[in-house]
């Protein structure tokens, strides 16, 4: 004797039972910005309540008989065309693949776009007057306050509150005057004052890292991800154009 097997109800709306099979179809469908929050059980749980309700939306249609409607025949026939379409389309998608080979080549030939420029980390002091610049490097430079402190004293920018740091950047990220110095500036030597259209600045440059190329294990996710992307975009203008021939589209 066959024995049948258990099916997990998670409700029963209007005599019909809703499964875990049918609820998890149903999560498949929701935006892939929200997945993450499939492993919260209370986001699952408003998930279940809304799939209920539309349950019982369609319950009620069928006891108003809209299912009998020409309006709902000719959307059951829309909403055939566009399934079969797209089993279609992630049948085809579903059997590329990108291989290891072909990432590593892909990654040599473009070893350019992997390519880290140097950054520099950096503190600043930023102040209105090119004096009072001058007089807070002073009493840095003679030991009376540290770089951090007088940054949170006197400083205008939002990072005074941080002692001055502004963390790490690389070229082309800050106005060029105060870039040129902090570039060229020693590691924990304070130089300034700069000016820039801001005002004037003192620099203290902390951590230099030179230019690097961002390893391919680094690398490989995303270019798996580029090289898929291609591949699909081609098998997919390739069969649009092998069905319009099959079909005679024009």
């Amino acid at each position: 004797m066959s024995q049948e097997t258990t099916k997990n109800v998670l409700a029963t709306v209007a005599g019909e039972e809703i499964t875990q099979e049918e609820f998890d179809m149903f999560l498949q469908a929701v935006p892939r910005e929200q997945q993450a929050y499939l492993s919260n059980p209370q986001f699952r749980e408003q998930c279940l309540q809304q799939f209920i309700a539309l349950r019982l939306f369609a319950k009620e249609g069928e006891e108003m008989k809209l299912d009998e409607t020409e309006e709902f025949k000719n959307m059951i026939v829309n909403a055939k065309r566009d399934i079969l379409a797209q089993m279609v389309m992630h049948d085809m998608i579903s059997k590329l693949t990108v291989s290891e080979e072909e990432m590593k080549a892909y990654y040599e030939e473009n070893k350019a776009q992997y390519q880290q420029g140097e950054t520099v980390r950096a503190k600043h002091i930023l102040v209105d007057e090119e004096d009072k610049c001058k007089e807070i490097l002073e009493q840095i430079e003679n030991g009376t306050v540290a770089f951090e402190t007088a940054a949170q004293e006197h400083s205008n920018c939002p990072s005074g509150s941080k002692g001055g740091d502004l963390g790490a950047f690389g070229k082309g990220q800050m106005v060029k005057e105060f870039e040129d110095a902090a570039f060229a500036a020693e590691i924990g030597k304070v130089v300034g004052p700069v000016k820039t259209q801001f005002g004037y600045h003192l620099i203290k440059v902390e951590e230099r890292n030179e230019s690097s190329a961002t390893p391919y294990e680094e690398a490989k996710g995303m270019i798996q991800r580029t090289m898929l992307q291609k591949k699909q975009n081609e098998a997919y203008a390739v069969k649009v154009q092998e069905l319009r021939e099959k079909y005679n589209q024009k």
